[in-house]
């Protein structure tokens, strides 16, 4: 079978599921594991992605303004590879090919011979169902069902042994400038790992919250997660947030509880590494219980 995957998430499925030998193509992204970085991509960006925070999130919404999506896909290179799968999404239009133009070329140049799945994670339930229908699709369900028990079992365990703890309240940061609360499964993440989440409702996308929503909810924990980037990029963006004035003033910044995780690597990819994200945050939330081993490449303290 050949594969062409449009999600880091997504490629990521695919290798937990034992078939990266039949993965053909990439988006621009997919990073991971190791070895994926040698596939064809076939992905781009309509917009420049250097730059501050504020000036992305600038282009990205100019280009929302005139099309579907922010990404272009190289329809010459899909019909050379003549893929039978090709996954993508349709949850968020700035973080992958659209939907409408992936079946768009799938009709016009691949003759509808390549099978579409559609992958729609807006909570956990979603991630582990999104995970089986790519199994499912790929005709290793039996693999599918395996791993998703995996998953659930790990986020299980880890939920066990965080109950009884002090729950201290949690405010997830996945954009700087505009300041943006992490929806979606990030909330069960915080649950999961023994918080009380501030911002962001389970299963709903992430909501834009003022900073004045930020001084008044006056988190014990402010964790910084931005989409796409890793924790040198994100020390780059910090000074939007952290030069407001009343920034020193919150109670997290007090007492030193603020945390810059690699977003892009964990927490931004609904897939099978959510469980180190769930991980990730017990150790964040609760440093004198959990020692999984994710810092300082995974987070760090500010």
């Amino acid at each position: 079978m050949r594969i062409v995957s449009l999600l880091p998430s997504s490629t990521e499925i695919v290798c937990a599921l034992d078939l990266q030998n039949q993965l053909v193509a990439r988006s621009h992204e997919c990073d991971f594991p190791p070895g994926v970085e040698a596939l064809p991509v076939v992905t781009a960006p309509k917009f420049n992605p250097d730059g501050r925070s504020y000036e992305i999130d600038q282009r990205v919404k100019a280009i929302l303004q005139e099309a579907t999506s922010v990404y272009r896909l190289d329809a010459d290179l899909l019909k050379t590879l003549n893929p039978d799968v090709i996954i993508t999404q349709m949850q968020c239009e700035v973080c992958a090919v659209s939907l409408d133009e992936v079946q768009r070329v799938a009709c016009e140049w691949l003759e509808l011979s390549a099978e579409v799945v559609a992958l729609e994670p807006n909570s956990l339930t979603d991630v582990l169902a999104d995970i089986q229908r790519v199994a499912d699709a790929l005709h290793v369900s039996e693999r599918g069902q395996q791993l998703t028990q995996e998953l659930r079992q790990q986020f299980d365990t880890l939920a066990n042994q965080t109950k009884g703890l002090p729950r201290p309240r949690v405010a997830l940061i996945e954009w700087i400038d505009p300041l943006m609360a992490a929806g979606n499964w990030m909330p069960e993440l915080v649950e999961i790992a023994g918080g009380i989440n501030l911002f962001g409702e389970a299963g709903q996308h992430s909501p834009w919250i003022s900073w004045e929503d930020l001084q008044a909810a006056d988190p014990d924990k402010i964790v910084i997660l931005p989409c796409g980037y890793d924790i040198p990029k994100t020390l780059e963006e910090l000074s939007p947030l952290v030069e407001r004035e009343g920034w020193e003033n919150l109670r997290a910044v007090r007492s030193g509880d603020v945390y810059i995780t690699d977003g892009n690597q964990y927490f931004n990819r609904p897939g099978p590494r959510l469980v180190d994200s769930a991980r990730i945050l017990a150790e964040i939330l609760h440093p004198e219980h959990f020692h999984f081993g994710y810092s300082p490449y995974g987070w760090r303290n500010l």
